[in-house]
């Protein structure tokens, strides 16, 4: 590291073995972890809270004050987990009084142009592919996938192991385990591939299917599939994921395919 080509503010704690590549720009209220790499033209500001193992390439701007009206200067953060990848141009806002910080769980990939909004809290082992745009306060369970391109509303959850088709236009929450796509945004089936690869049993599996068959394919409005689902199926953990998830589902949950508006 060249100091003479970094602006790096005196109280800032980098750890061991952190790489900052030439113009980067560090402010006093930051913490980074060690073994982490900076790359050239990357401004880190106050609040932002870095782990270990991390990877920030150019063009990055993390722990910028929050694009809401609102906020009034209080001491927020990013809070940013282990070995997670930011790459080019990405945005990360800190949080504003309603969380006090936006969240990034270790092992996630937020890829180019994306842009995380104030108070979003993203999980772990997510990918958040190129130029996805979040409104504040979103939650992105672990293990998502949110398609290039998909824009998600203020104040909207996605699911654990849900994968968002590229392009997708997400106004309500989506359940977990599920695919989502078409437009307006609509369930396409259960993530059974993504589920596999993580280990999901046939029975785990088939579980999930259940639950959705009732939910989706059953012509019942929300209300009464989540009472004909408690009432016919077996208690397990992936049937009170979902219910617990919908039940507490601010937004509505997105519609089933051709369902009517």
């Amino acid at each position: 590291m060249n100091r003479e080509l970094v602006s790096i503010h005196p109280e800032a704690r980098i750890g061991k073995n952190v790489q900052i590549d030439p113009f980067v720009t560090i402010h006093g209220d930051v913490v980074i972890g060690d073994n982490t790499w900076i790359a050239s033209n990357v401004t880190i500001m106050d609040g932002a809270r870095i782990g270990s193992n991390c990877r920030i390439f150019p063009g990055a701007v993390i722990s910028a004050i929050p694009q809401d009206l609102k906020f009034d200067g209080e001491k927020t953060t990013v809070e940013i987990g282990d070995n997670v990848t930011i790459r080019e141009c990405v945005t990360l806002n800190r949080g504003t009084v309603d969380r006090m910080t936006t969240k990034i769980g270790s092992n996630t990939l937020i890829m180019a142009y994306s842009h995380v909004a104030h108070d979003c809290i993203i999980g772990e082992n997510c990918i958040v592919a190129n130029a996805v745009n979040m409104g504040g306060h979103v939650v992105v369970d672990d293990f998502a996938v949110i398609g290039g391109m998909s824009a998600i509303h203020q104040f909207v959850r996605v699911g654990a192991h849900v994968m968002v088709s590229g392009g997708s236009l997400v106004r309500k929450d989506i359940p977990p385990f599920v695919k989502a796509g078409r437009e307006p945004l609509s369930y396409v089936g259960i993530n059974s591939i993504g589920l596999r690869r993580r280990g999901f049993s046939n029975e785990q599996i088939n579980n999930i299917q259940d639950v959705y068959r009732i939910l989706y394919l059953s012509n019942l409005n929300t209300t009464k599939a989540i009472q004909k689902i408690e009432a016919e199926l077996p208690a397990n953990a992936e049937r009170d994921e979902i219910v617990l998830f919908i039940q507490h589902a601010k937004r509505g949950i997105m519609r089933g395919y051709g369902a009517e508006e």
